[in-house]
């Protein structure tokens, strides 16, 4: 697939590769030299951790060392006393060979003999009472060795030396081994220093490379794949569209070859000329029309039809579409004057380079156009009477529309616009050089601008309520129960039985409350009810609104039609109102028992 003129040049993608290479490249410095330098760390600490081994071990030996040397002093059988003799030599040779790597280092022991300053100074002042030790020692092997059955006498002066340096020895190796123990300890101070130095440096180093060479570098192959990917789209769809050609091309191409022997087994097979002349006609056609023999001069429009406006229309066709082909339906009539419909194709075609002919590739229809049209004059006269229903109801809005206007205009001119009046009149006798009628007239003016108030909000109380845009469904059926106890006297009461707080949209919510509203006035007005309960509640998906009155209740199948023009318009309103919702209404009433209207109203659809 070739790349787009917006994809990334061979020197683009050669400058990302040598970008990658030098960051990775550095990465993989930064973490060669941190891992050689905390292998070797560590390789000393894992040597400091022998040394102090040994070093403690050396403590044991000496004081072993000492016991032994005391053993031989108690003890003058001389073939346990050969016995403690070797056991001697055994540990002064190990004691003198951990002595002097610990000084100068040894490969068996894995000790490298680098000791600090302070170390080889502790060494020193510590090597008198070592020397004197295995002096002693020594003399005492030899001796034994010499004569196995020498007295205990004869070493006497070995041993007192063996003790007098043996608390001097364990003192200073004591203090050697905490040398080497704090100097460990501060190596491993040093390597947690250095790692965290390291880690610090090669995140630093993350960063940085983020920053300048992989998030922009990420940027641009990130543009580079999209514009791989949209030239791939469209190379895909070409060459898609391709396959679909080539496909229709090859099925057109073994129709054709199998044209001239299965046309002859179509259903409704036909060849004409141009000039609509029949050159063939297969025998289902032949027979469907009662056309036995016919020459070479019989029309394909007459055999079709015995009707000339409907040969007419039929020669129309061919002469319009004889180069371009036509598929549709196509009336005919035969000579028994039956309707036939015939779904016809005309597809032109040229057995040979020098004449052109067409073909027509029918089917019978007749069954399915007769239900067809049957099912269109159903549907027009059910539209039609859908359409008398609604002008009749939107005659009916209409009316009200005009009512509540009439009565909007005669509440605001006989209640408000007299006022209005009485109000300029009572303004304009104002006399302000009479202060004791002018203090009587204001107090009057108020009294009738607090009228003047009430009356506005009673003209406007049927109109939509600021509460339903400003706070929702529930305020709304809130203040309208509250507002039309007080209008009416009688007890109206919401109840909200979750809690319900929630929006819905601006329509969704003035259907519910144009719905609630005309329920509300339908138990005020037609009911005689004396107590009407507004409850709602809801779920995850439904909103439920329940309105319950004490009235005297009605039969609702005998609501006269509204088709008729006649009642229950009220019920047809609430009913249209919820369909725009996509909820549903539910009435159920009986003569004395009251009436209940069900609103459920679908939340996730609101």
């Amino acid at each position: 697939m070739a790349i787009n003129r917006n994809s990334l040049d061979q020197s683009t993608f050669e400058r990302l590769r040598r970008l990658y290479i030098i960051a990775l490249s550095t990465i993989a410095l930064s973490v060669i030299v941190s891992q050689i330098l905390i292998r070797k760390h560590l390789k000393d600490q894992e040597s400091d951790s022998r040394i102090i081994n040994v070093a403690g071990r050396q403590r044991m030996l000496s004081q072993k060392l000492t016991k032994e040397i005391l053993s031989l002093s108690t003890n003058e059988n001389s073939p346990e006393k050969i016995a403690i003799k070797d056991n001697l030599k055994q540990t002064l040779a190990l004691w003198v060979l951990s002595h002097n790597a610990l000084q100068n280092g040894n490969d068996s022991l894995g000790l490298p003999g680098n000791n600090s300053k302070m170390v080889s100074t502790m060494f020193n002042d510590i090597n008198p009472a070592f020397n004197a030790i295995k002096k002693a020692s020594e003399t005492i092997i030899n001796q034994i060795e010499t004569n196995p059955s020498i007295t205990t006498i004869s070493f006497k002066p070995q041993i007192d030396q063996v003790k007098l340096n043996e608390g001097n020895f364990l003192n200073k190796m004591d203090g050697i081994v905490n040398q080497y123990d704090l100097e460990a300890e501060e190596k491993i101070a040093w390597l947690r220093k250095l790692e965290m130095f390291l880690m610090v440096f090669t995140l630093l180093l993350l960063l940085a490379e983020f920053l300048f060479i992989f998030w922009p570098t990420a940027k641009t192959v990130k543009k580079t794949l999209s514009d791989l990917i949209l030239a791939e789209k469209k190379a895909k769809e070409m060459a898609y569209n391709a396959d679909l050609l080539s496909e229709a091309k090859e099925k057109s191409i073994k129709e054709l070859r199998a044209l001239s022997h299965a046309m002859d087994e179509t259903l409704l097979f036909a060849r004409i000329k141009p000039n609509g002349s029949v050159v063939h006609m297969g025998k289902k056609f032949s027979k469907l029309f009662s056309l036995s023999k016919f020459h070479a001069s019989v029309n394909f429009a007459q055999v079709l039809s015995v009707n000339e406006n409907e040969q007419e229309i039929i020669e129309n066709l061919i002469s319009k579409n004889k180069k371009t082909g036509w598929q549709g339906e196509v009336k005919a009539l035969t000579k028994n004057n039956k309707d036939v419909w015939l779904e016809m194709a005309i597809i032109p075609f040229n057995p040979v380079d020098d004449r052109s002919e067409l073909l027509i590739i029918a089917s019978d229809i007749t069954t399915r156009k007769e239900g067809q049209l049957e099912i269109e004059r159903l549907t027009k006269k059910s539209f039609e009477e859908k359409m008398n229903q609604q002008k009749i109801i939107s005659s009916k809005i209409i009316e009200n529309q005009e009512k509540e206007q009439n009565r909007i205009a005669k509440d605001v001119h006989d209640g408000i616009g007299q006022m209005l009046t009485g109000l300029k009149y009572n303004l304009e006798s104002i006399d302000v050089s009479d202060i004791k009628k002018t203090t009587s007239k204001i107090e009057h003016l108020k009294d009738l601008t607090s009228n003047i108030i009430k009356g506005v909000r009673t003209a406007t109380f049927n109109l939509t309520p600021p509460e339903l845009s400003d706070h929702g469904i529930v305020p709304a059926l809130t203040k309208l129960t509250q507002e039309l106890a007080k209008l009416t006297g009688k007890e109206i009461i919401l109840y909200n039985k979750t809690d319900f707080s929630g929006r819905l949209d601006s329509l969704t919510e003035i259907n519910i409350y144009r719905i609630t509203q005309e329920a509300i006035n339908n138990a005020i007005k037609y009911a005689d009810s004396s107590h009407i309960l507004v409850s709602l509640s809801s779920s995850k998906n439904i909103l439920s609104i329940v309105i319950d009155d004490n009235g005297k209740g009605f039969n609702p199948d005998k609501v006269k039609k509204v088709k008729k023009g006649d009642g229950g318009m009220g019920m047809t309103f609430m009913k249209e109102r919820i369909k725009y919702v996509n909820g549903r209404l539910f009435l159920h009433s009986e003569p004395g028992k009251g009436t209940r209207v069900t609103l459920n109203i679908p939340l996730n659809e609101a």
